[in-house]
């Protein structure tokens, strides 16, 4: 997923959806190009596993988004001295997060910088889904 730039309106949501995306916010955005509008950024990432939202809330990741968001560090290096952590397991927990579609790394040099685009995560995770979730230490 490429870096969309930065929007000049505000808070800049990341959607993360289980199994379907917002079909509405895709059609108002084709709507509002049609009739010669720039729509609002809209920024999702649509997950078939439930496993990938648990990796997205895990607390050591959302701690480095926050951190990425916040401060900007200019490597893994310094990402790592930021949040107190070893700098290969920060390395592996920014990998995961690039795996994911949730940072991207620019070369800066001899340098990986993380980067995202968005502030702020909102997770949809409908209860009515069917049976993924159930743990399955009671199966």
């Amino acid at each position: 997923m490429e870096n969309p730039g930065n929007p000049t309106n505000g808070d800049r949501m990341m959607h993360i959806r289980f199994q379907s995306g917002d079909e509405n916010g895709l059609r108002d955005a084709f709507r509002a190009l049609d009739r010669g509008e720039t729509p609002d950024p809209y920024f999702e990432v649509i997950f078939g596993d439930p496993d990938n939202i648990h990796r997205v809330t895990r607390p050591k990741n959302l701690e480095l988004l926050r951190t990425i968001v916040q401060h900007e560090p200019k490597s893994i290096r310094e990402a790592a001295r930021l949040v107190d952590r070893d700098v290969r397991q920060v390395h592996t927990n920014l990998e995961e997060l690039e795996s994911l579609h949730l940072i991207d790394f620019e070369q800066d040099g001899r340098s990986k910088r993380p980067t995202v685009w968005y502030d702020s995560l909102k997770v949809d995770l409908p209860l009515n889904a069917p049976d993924v979730f159930r743990d399955e230490a009671n199966t």
